[in-house]
């Protein structure tokens, strides 16, 4: 029989190859402006890479159905069938716009849990808000104004709001979130795209954020949520429909309380493995850099089991085909 804790380092290390395979295919496409084949590179060797690796794997988050990129759909089987039941949650390339305009902080991210662990969040728009670990259960909470959160927050940290950091999508429907914000006294960290980082932001205090807080895809809130999940800190997440049909994706999705607030451990319970490799510049990770023959990424994979976190950077042959 087959040592358990082997396996699991096993899987842990073959969920980077997964991540750095559609960040390498997905790299030739940076800064030449054609979002969807940049991500259809990822998804096609995101995809070949999980079918490689011995899982009996379900994809209950998989790609965006709003921009109808290709996609590892939702229910789609992946990996021999000979291992053990997962879900899995990805983002085949989370930034593809980052990726098409050559822009910090593009990723592409895989999570994996035991069989029923993640919320199958349907590709609606999540309301969020998120902070690192060591604060005091319910710091902040996604129903009180965001001038109460800063000020719980700065309470538990010791400072002033003045020095805490918030980080935000840059988008109209914030215009009033940030000048809220700011209002009250602290920093905003404007980010064109990329929520997934943002949260993991919140949990190193080198980057300045302190919290993170918008809406944003339901599909990368419960990535961020196993990430946070693996590294420790708080987030909640409610999802938000503007229309009948999304109403009725997630009842397809078995959502049956569309107003509910969902925990971090509800959005990703039991034993979660997350990974991500950088293939833009960015504040987390080094994008994919070409050195000669070869070509280096950068990756970080995590277990919320063990708390373990990984930082691992590759050299690989490089492919002389491309575009």
């Amino acid at each position: 029989m087959q040592d358990v804790t082997a396996l699991e380092r096993k899987l842990t290390l073959e969920l980077v190859r997964v991540t750095e395979a559609a960040a390498l295919a997905s790299a030739q496409w940076v800064g030449k402006g054609h979002e969807k084949a940049a991500d259809h590179a990822a998804v096609e060797a995101m995809r070949a890479a999980l079918n490689g690796i011995d899982i009996d794997g379900t994809v209950v988050i998989g790609e965006g159905e709003r921009d109808e990129a290709p996609m590892l759909f939702i229910g789609e089987k992946v990996g021999t069938g000979k291992g053990p039941k997962v879900d899995i949650a990805l983002d085949p390339l989370e930034g593809t716009t980052l990726t098409a305009k050559a822009m910090p902080n593009a990723l592409t991210v895989v999570a994996i849990a035991e069989g029923g662990s993640l919320l199958h969040a349907p590709d609606v728009y999540m309301d969020k808000i998120a902070i690192g670990g060591g604060y005091p259960a319910g710091t902040v909470h996604l129903d009180r104004p965001v001038k109460d959160n800063l000020e719980s927050l700065a309470k538990a940290k010791g400072v002033r709001i003045k020095e805490l950091g918030v980080c935000i999508l840059d988008r109209e429907r914030h215009l009033q979130l940030i000048s809220d914000v700011r209002e009250a006294g602290a920093r905003v960290y404007l980010i064109p795209d990329g929520d997934i980082a943002g949260v993991i932001h919140c949990s190193d205090p080198a980057t300045g954020i302190d919290m993170y807080v918008g809406q944003g895809g339901a599909p990368e809130g419960v990535l961020a949520a196993a990430a946070l999940r693996c590294i420790g800190g708080q987030m909640e997440g409610r999802l938000y429909f503007r229309t009948d049909e999304e109403r009725e994706r997630a009842a397809r999705a078995g959502i049956e309380d569309l107003d509910r607030v969902y925990a971090m451990e509800e959005m990703a319970s039991g034993d979660v493995m997350f990974a991500a490799t950088g293939v833009t510049n960015g504040s987390m990770l080094e994008g994919i850099h070409l050195k000669g023959s070869f070509v280096t990424s950068h990756s970080v994979v995590m277990r919320s089991k063990t708390r373990t976190v990984r930082w691992i950077k590759a050299s690989h042959v490089r492919e002389r085909k491309g575009h």
